[in-house]
């Protein structure tokens, strides 16, 4: 599958650093409301990335859309592939209608299908028609990658590990965490204007992320 989707898409990447100081901030004093609301699921990275995205899906779809042959297919639904490691490989079930849902309700997806996809208990709908996918290599500890297209998507997403860095803000010198993400992109749909943008409305919702969301 994943040959076949080289030989298929011209693949592009770029790359983008988040700050994730106010990521950070909610977490230390929602994590633990967070967790008995949702009756278990963790308020983690992943929860506020798949926010950002859904948001900059919804604002530019054709990050969201699929060609098929000489037609390009527009979703309505933002259906999110997530990769999961498992200890024979990797397995990409998928989140329906994730535009539908609240932080909560992420939360408790993410929760689902991974420890579901680890038991062996998904079925063969739960693996299939992703409109985009994400995954997070930062888990391991991999600071950036160059993740593979998940066909028919025309995008991924890929989410490096959480680290400090001095860095400079209004030229004073700081500590902050910071993430690299990535955006695979099919140059044959998406150009590198869209690429750009759609990643910059996810980092501008990451840093300032607005806490009535969850």
């Amino acid at each position: 599958h994943m040959v076949e989707s080289k030989r298929t898409s011209p693949h592009v990447h770029t790359f983008y650093e988040i700050d994730m100081s106010r990521v950070d901030e909610i977490c230390r004093k929602q994590k633990a409301t967070f967790v008995q609301r949702t009756g278990g699921a963790k308020l983690t990275y992943t929860v506020f990335m798949m926010k950002a995205v859904v948001d900059a899906l919804r604002e530019y779809e054709v990050i969201n859309a699929s060609i098929d042959g000489e037609n390009i297919i527009y979703h309505g639904a933002v259906n999110l592939g997530m990769a999961v490691s498992l200890d024979w490989g990797l397995i990409v079930p998928v989140i329906e209608n994730a535009q539908d849902l609240s932080m909560e309700g992420l939360a408790k997806a993410i929760v689902d299908k991974a420890t579901r996809a680890r038991d062996r208990k998904l079925g063969p709908d739960e693996i299939s028609g992703s409109t985009f996918s994400i995954t997070n290599p930062g888990s391991f500890g991999s600071l950036i990658g160059t993740p593979i297209i998940n066909q028919p998507n025309v995008a991924i997403l890929g989410m490096g590990k959480v680290e400090k860095r001095v860095c400079v803000v209004d030229d004073m010198i700081t500590i902050r965490p910071k993430m690299f993400i990535t955006l695979g992109y099919d140059h044959r749909l998406v150009d590198g204007a869209t690429a750009e943008k759609f990643l910059s409305s996810v980092q501008n919702t990451l840093e300032n992320f607005d806490e009535t969301a969850l």
